[in-house]
């Protein structure tokens, strides 16, 4: 299936396909235990390829997904930023997830934000999507303040234990924000 492959800017940033250039530094944001301290395991490098590998498909066969994201100033990697549709059967499934990553490097400035605004707008706008959730782990209390910064509201319902961590694990229980189109639109002050 061929499809046009969504990329995008925003002020300081490029949400695009990703690159073999990316696979190193990717690798090692993804080697921080800092940054990985909500997520599991940390990957060896094939594991961290292979994920990559899987990403640049569902972009290549939908023009969307998990884009990498680059610092337009310097060029640099920063992380990726974008939406997926989860392949584990969570309670709200089917659905469409906003997530994002960054290198510590580029903590603390907001980039998140504006990486992640621009992803809810390519849901919103350009496909068409009624609502998109984001999820984490119970205590990851950055993560929650991101997904509320971009006006994202926590399901006072939502939680639950996620499927694909260990019964018992401390991570496994999640926290499920959502945030509909015409809410979307109406922070905006957009009118339909």
């Amino acid at each position: 299936m061929t499809t046009d492959i969504i990329e995008t800017d925003t002020p300081r940033l490029r949400l695009r396909q990703w690159r073999d250039s990316d696979l190193a530094p990717f690798f090692e944001l993804a080697g921080d235990p800092l940054v990985m301290e909500f997520l599991l395991p940390l990957p060896t490098r094939a594991d961290s390829d292979a994920a990559v590998a899987r990403t640049r498909s569902r972009i290549a066969e939908n023009g969307w997904g998990f884009w990498a994201v680059e610092h337009r100033e310097s060029g640099e990697f920063m992380g990726f930023t974008g939406l997926n549709s989860p392949s584990a059967e969570l309670p709200f499934s089917p659905c469409v997830e906003i997530g994002w990553r960054f290198a510590r490097k580029w903590w603390g400035h907001g980039y998140a934000s504006e990486a992640a605004r621009a992803a809810l707008q390519i849901g919103f706008e350009r496909l068409g999507l009624e609502e998109i959730v984001a999820f984490t782990a119970w205590n990851n209390t950055r993560s929650a303040a991101v997904m509320q910064r971009v006006g994202m509201t926590e399901d006072a319902d939502g939680a639950f234990d996620h499927p694909l961590v260990p019964e018992g694990h401390a991570l496994r229980r999640h926290r499920l924000y959502r945030l509909g189109r015409a809410a979307w639109r109406a922070a905006r002050g957009d009118s339909e």
